[in-house]
């Protein structure tokens, strides 16, 4: 589908970035329920910021032809958002947290860069599925880590 069907295209880019925004808010708005740092704010902007440099490294063929790779600009979104992503990692004690969303930042920015490049469905389906995993199978891990240590308890190391 390609929103040209259903909207002038001059105002194409303006509605794949409110997708990307829309898109990367649902998330947040999942890990602002559960407690998270990281909310429908950041995983908006991370979305949304993603979104518009893969559509500016699109248009920018146009000023360089024959000689420009917009890849180089994808994989530098991508490394900006590790970047960020290994900020929310924390260790604290033995225990690890934020690497969840960690993930989940990365998987908005490529929800982003799918939108940018006009792949709705994608993006949409991407969206569905890390909900899926941010929500439902948080439930099935922690029934599986419940029954695991009723059966196994970790063993308790001496405090020499």
């Amino acid at each position: 589908m390609h929103l040209s069907n259903v909207i002038s295209p001059e105002f194409i880019p303006f509605v794949q970035i409110i997708l990307a925004l829309l898109f990367g808010m649902v998330l947040g708005i999942e890990r602002l329920l559960v407690g998270r740092t990281a909310g429908p704010r950041t995983y908006g902007l991370v979305a949304m910021g993603a979104c518009l440099m893969t559509m500016i490294s699109i248009r920018a063929i146009g000023f360089f032809p024959g000689s420009y790779d917009p890849a180089p600009m994808i994989a530098s979104i991508l490394t900006g958002i590790g970047f960020l992503g290994a900020g929310l990692i924390i260790f604290q004690g033995s225990r690890l947290s934020g690497v969840t969303t960690a993930a989940g930042i990365w998987v908005s920015a490529i929800i982003g860069i799918a939108v940018g490049f006009n792949f709705y469905v994608l993006a949409f389906f991407t969206t569905f599925l890390a909900l899926f995993v941010f929500t439902i199978m948080w439930r099935i891990e922690h029934a599986i880590i419940k029954k695991f240590i009723a059966r196994f308890p970790p063993h308790l190391e001496d405090s020499e």
